[in-house]
């Protein structure tokens, strides 16, 4: 199988760092962070496009994609210092959530596996998910943690796969053991440090807001 690259454009990398293929693990055996794209956004309820992203990730910085982002500040480059890598989109189907969320935990399982560090380009809030499944499934669920920076908790309870439920979802899997957040987690909340009982994926979960 040759490379998938960009679902919805030119096969372009991150600012210009080198390729790799996820159907072969020895072009990205000795990374240590792999960028994977997530054109995705089949879960939104009002407005779509984020399955644009990705590409435009990659390609709207102005500067040369030369793969090197100094830091003056901290006298680094992440970007030369590591191995980042890119392995382009992976193909999720635009009208199918629950096959495109199976095969990004796919695709995010093995680049962790792997041991590299996989950075998700999205796409909108549904692949949240599929990211946490994909890494519990190599260091263990109940070993992940989230760091959300929503406006909105993301608690739904649909009976289908939807961005508005991530949170719920998540936390009724066990894939991340701890979850912290801003905007309507911290509110949610309260003083507590418990989420309230409509929640239905967070029975005995602690809830541990930004201060």
């Amino acid at each position: 199988m040759t490379r998938y690259g960009g679902q919805y454009g030119p096969d372009v990398t991150f600012v210009g760092v080198n390729r790799c293929d996820l159907a072969e693990p020895v072009t990205y055996a000795d990374a240590d962070v792999v960028v994977l794209g997530a054109p995705f956004d089949g879960g939104t309820s009002h407005r779509p496009g984020a399955r644009f992203g990705p590409q435009a990730i990659r390609t709207t910085d102005y500067l040369a994609h030369d793969g090197s982002r100094p830091s003056l500040a901290l006298r680094t480059d992440g970007l030369r210092d590591l191995r980042v890598l890119d392995a382009g989109d992976v193909e999720m189907p635009p009208g199918d959530i629950i096959e495109a969320l199976r095969r990004l935990e796919v695709a995010v399982e093995a680049v962790s596996r792997s041991g590299a560090i996989p950075v998700v380009l999205g796409g909108d809030h549904s692949i949240a998910y599929a990211d946490a499944k994909g890494v519990a499934g190599v260091v263990g669920h109940g070993q992940v943690s989230m760091l959300p920076f929503d406006a909105h908790a993301d608690t739904g309870t649909s009976s289908s796969a939807r961005y508005g439920d991530t949170g719920n979802r998540c936390a009724g899997s066990s894939s991340p053991g701890r979850c912290a957040g801003t905007g309507s987690f911290k509110s949610a909340c309260g003083a507590t440090g418990r989420p309230p009982r409509h929640w239905t994926g967070w029975p005995d979960r602690a809830c541990v807001p930004m201060r």
